[in-house]
Order: C-alpha cells, then sequence, then structure tokens
C-alpha cells in the first residue's frame, strides 16, 4: 500500500491529525506521523516523534523548549522535517504528503512539501490558502485547501473539510505512477503573450524533433518554476525566449522572477538558446498600482488587471549587460538570437512599445559585454516571425545533440 506521511503539530491540532490519519488509513493508504510541534503530542503518539525531527536539524527538543524562541524552533523544525521527508522519500516510504493547519504548521510542512520532487503529491490544509500563498508554495505542486474555518477542535465543518482532505490524498498517492520518468527529453520554452507565437511554432517543430516540451509563463514564477526543474533533473535543455522577467527585477515590476534567472541553466552546463522576449516592457497590476516614480513613462493597458510600462534605452542597455553576463558564466552550450525588428508583438513599427533608440541600446550594450565564444545571431525580423522561431528551435536541437554525443 502506498504511505502517506503526515505532518503535524501534534501539541495544537492532535485531534485534527488523529482524526485525518484514521480516515486516510481508511482509504487503503498506510501512514506515517511526524510530529513537527515542540510541545508535548495530544490524542496520539507519532511514528517520528519532535525530538527526531529537531535532531535531524541539529538542535534537540529540550534545547528548542529551553531557548523560548518560537521563531526559532519553527525553523528548526522545518529543517528537520525538509531532512527527514527527503530521507523517507529516497527510501521509498513516501508516496504522498499531507499536513493541516495554521500559518506555524503551514510554514513547516510546506517547507518539506517543496523540498520533494514534483509530482510526489501533496496537500497543505491551511487557514492561509485564501489569501496569498506563493511563499508557502513556491515553485512546488503543492495542493492548498482552505479549510473555511480555523483549526480549533471537530466541529461538523471541520470533520467534513479534513474527510475530503484526507479522500484526496489517499487517492492521489494510490493514482500517482511514482516519480516522473520522461520518456523523451524534456526541454522547456518561455512564453509571454506577445511572444506566444513565436512559442507556439518553436514547440510544434521540437515536437515533431521527438522532444518532450514544457512552456513556462514567464510571470517569475514560472521562471523560477522551469529553473526548479532544471536543478530537479528534468527539463534538460531551455529554448528561454522570453526573458521579460529580467526586466521586472531590475526595474521594479511585478512579475520578477528574483536575481538569479537566467543562471541554472548555465550552471548546470544545459544548452540554452536564449532570446529577448518581451524586455520593452515591465508588468504592473491595474493602473493604481504603478508606483508613483515612475509617473510621465509611457504605459499600455494590456487588460484590466495589467499595465505595462515600456522600458528606456538606459534600462535596455542595463538588460543587455546583464544577459550578457549571465550568459559568459555559463558551462555549457549557448547560443543567443537577436531580433532587431521588435522583442513583442506590441514594439514592432506602429505598435505601442516601438521603440528604435531603446532596442538598439539593448542590442549594443548586449554585443559589447557578450563573450566571443557565444554565438550571438542577429536576425532582420521581429521575434514572432516563425522563420526566427524555427531557426531558433533546430539550434536548440543541435545543441541538444552535440551534448548527448559527448
Amino acid at each position: 500500500m502506498p504511505t502517506v506521511v503526515i505532518v503535524g503539530t501534534l501539541d495544537t491540532k492532535g485531534e485534527e491529525f488523529a482524526l485525518a490519519r484514521r480516515l486516510i488509513e481508511g482509504h487503503g493508504c498506510d501512514s506515517l506521523m511526524m510530529d513537527v510541534g515542540i510541545g508535548e503530542p495530544a490524542h496520539q503518539m507519532p511514528d517520528i516523534a519532535a525530538d527526531t525531527v529537531a535532531v535531524a536539524a541539529g538542535s534537540s527538543l529540550a534545547t528548542l523548549r529551553s531557548v523560548g524562541d518560537r521563531g526559532a524552533a519553527m525553523t528548526a523544525m522545518a529543517e528537520g522535517a525538509v531532512k527527514l521527508a527527503c530521507e523517507l522519500h529516497a527510501a521509498g516510504k513516501l508516496d504522498a504528503i499531507f499536513s493541516l493547519g495554521g500559518s506555524g504548521g503551514s510554514s513547516i510542512a510546506t517547507a518539506a512539501m517543496r523540498a520533494l520532487p514534483v509530482g510526489v503529491p501533496k496537500l497543505m490544509v491551511s487557514t492561509l490558502a485564501a489569501g496569498n500563498v506563493a511563499p508557502y508554495v513556491g515553485t512546488s505542486d503543492i495542493m492548498m485547501m482552505y479549510p473555511v474555518i480555523d483549526f480549533a477542535g471537530l466541529n461538523v465543518v471541520s470533520e467534513r473539510i479534513i474527510a475530503n482532505a484526507a479522500a484526496a490524498v489517499a487517492g492521489m498517492a494510490q493514482a500517482t505512477g511514482g516519480p516522473i520518468v520522461p520518456t523523451r527529453p524534456v526541454v522547456a520554452i518561455t512564453m509571454f503573450g506577445v511572444t506566444t507565437p513565436a512559442a507556439t511554432v518553436a514547440r510544434a517543430w521540437l515536437e515533431k524533433a521527438g522532444y518532450e516540451v514544457l512552456v513556462f509563463h514567464a510571470n517569475g514564477a514560472g521562471g523560477r518554476t522551469m529553473e526548479a526543474l532544471m536543478r530537479d533533473g528534468i527539463v534538460r535543455g531551455v529554448l528561454d525566449l522570453t526573458t521579460t522577467e529580467l526586466a521586472d527585477e531590475l526595474v521594479g515590476g511585478a512579475l520578477s522572477a528574483g536575481p538569479e534567472r537566467l543562471e541554472m541553466a548555465g550552471q548546470l552546463g544545459l544548452p540554452q538558446v536564449v532570446s529577448l522576449g518581451a524586455l520593452d516592457m515591465v508588468n504592473f497590476g491595474s493602473p493604481e498600482t504603478v508606483p508613483e516614480r515612475f509617473t510621465g513613462r509611457r504605459f499600455y493597458r494590456h487588460n484590466p488587471m495589467v499595465t505595462l510600462m515600456r522600458t528606456t534605452p538606459e534600462e535596455c542597455a542595463a538588460l543587455g549587460a546583464l544577459i550578457a553576463a549571465k550568459l559568459n558564466r555559463a558551462k555549457g552550450s549557448v547560443a543567443i538570437y537577436v531580433p532587431s525588428r521588435g522583442v513583442s508583438s506590441i514594439a514592432l513599427p506602429g505598435g505601442v512599445f516601438h521603440d528604435p533608440a531603446a532596442d538598439s541600446a539593448l542590442i549594443s550594450s548586449l554585443t559589447k559585454e557578450l563573450d566571443p565564444r557565444i554565438d550571438c545571431v542577429i536576425e532582420d525580423t521581429d521575434i514572432n516571425n516563425p522563420d526566427f522561431a524555427v531557426a531558433m528551435a533546430k539550434r536548440l536541437h543541435h545543441l541538444m545533440r552535440q551534448g548527448s554525443a559527448t
């Protein structure tokens, strides 16, 4: 039978976790209860005691109790839970992971969940699930479920929510096919609405060439997730068509993927073909979310909830230098393709973001700072030209074949 690891703060939510465990086992799964609370467990004894979790983090339960620092204790228990969950999964003793709780329990349990590979079922029933869950989910495939009421004992509502959650995690544990094992080489493409035509053409070409193609929306979370899958060994090459997240990081937009974006493939030595998709824009929400410091800039209202701001020549020059610096450090094969007539569908001649001076600053800075060993292909076309997209796809295919031959 599949095993569901239950990560629980048994000192505060023992009654709820006892019910969840009974229901999970009633649905045909084994279970292992890991106690991550620092008080005395209530209602049941765990399979993995809280002191074992604390020791895994290099501390002890007695030490954490004596210090009296709740934040430090939670950090330590999260570290221990991460280590033990990974060990259980590596040993074939974790087929799914489950938890319930508030902010403290959620932060500990989701740390363990995020450390597990994509595809392992992960269900967090959290009182925070109706808000911003990005810090808890990260780049993982955690399912967040809102319990409607707080966890403070069992009642007619909490019992039904826990029953639904138990059935869900048990069903996932039984239905999962184990770890993701690609049967074809997996490559990634980054896409935005304004680069969709190019991504669509490139994806079709690569799929016909025998690749499993994963397309990532370059919205911050997409870029981080793509690079996490590189780290996990699933993605083996990338057509980084849309590097717009770098503009948001540089200028202060809403869709940054962090300062390390465009570095993972290079660190791992994976083949990468890169372009400048949507570097003409920085992303914000509705117009009232745009910071006052940008008053007077050129904006385009993409839809009621998305406001785009045109990057300036100075910002584009900085982006060109930044991309060159990141690619210059790459350990693997790299090629960069530059469309000189527009990096998005709205940057074409006549488009709202058409700005030859900004485009020239981007390209000039990039080519000036780029290591001569990196092939830079400048085409007199726009990024969504089908021939340009096919050329990038073919180049990635060539780099992938080169890598497999060495």
